[in-house]
């Protein structure tokens, strides 16, 4: 809880005193050295590379940031945010926000063992469930920056979720991901990922 707390707390300075707000229209213009990867609207075709459209705002934006300042850590992407300014990326999130994702494709016989961990945790190691920070149907927090998760590509969301075991990504405030991360087994993660990708067409699956 105390987490928590001091998560949404820092929230709230993600979007300073602003000269100007957010503009969708601008972000459009400025997204096309994004569509290479990400897609035009946001759903990129490759599954190593995220689905932007339809993310929170406020999330995308402190990706950015941190892509800027290298608190996280990725060649591409951080080259491509160092020359952004703070009005680029606030108008780059509102565009991509305003998209519509597409689906992801998910592996049925993972989806059972991922909904057990996305919706109940793992007990035995302390692991607890996904949906109480990012929604039953993965649409994350806004307030809290916890990201919307539903549509995701599998392979992505899996190759995160070990960055974050690995203590290879270390932008997660708190520690949080790292922490929960850090217990789940290879399986686990790889089974959670299935049930995110597949949360636009699986609600629940009968668990006998």
């Amino acid at each position: 809880m105390k987490k928590l707390v001091l998560i949404t707390l820092a929230s709230l300075w993600l979007f300073p005193a602003q000269t100007r707000a957010a503009d969708a229209q601008a972000g459009q213009e400025k997204s096309a050295p994004c569509a290479a990867c990400h897609g035009v609207d946001g759903n990129s075709v490759n599954p190593q590379w995220p689905k932007l459209a339809g993310q929170h705002p406020e999330y995308i934006y402190k990706q950015l940031q941190d892509f800027k300042s290298k608190a996280r850590a990725n060649a591409i992407m951080n080259a491509q945010a160092a020359d952004l300014s703070a009005q680029d990326m606030r108008d780059l999130a509102a565009y991509f926000a305003k998209q519509t994702t597409t689906p992801a494709a998910a592996q049925s016989d993972k989806l059972k063992v991922g909904q057990e961990i996305y919706r109940a945790g793992v007990a035995a190691r302390d692991v607890p469930a996904c949906m109480a920070c990012h929604d039953p149907g993965g649409a994350g927090n806004a307030a809290a920056v916890f990201p919307k998760l539903s549509y995701q590509h599998a392979q992505y969301v899996a190759a995160q979720l070990r960055a974050y075991h690995a203590g290879e990504r270390a932008n997660d405030p708190a520690g949080m991901m790292r922490d929960i991360a850090g217990r789940m087994t290879v399986a686990e993660i790889d089974a959670v990922a299935q049930y995110i990708a597949g949360l636009h067409r699986v609600r629940a699956v009968p668990r006998y």
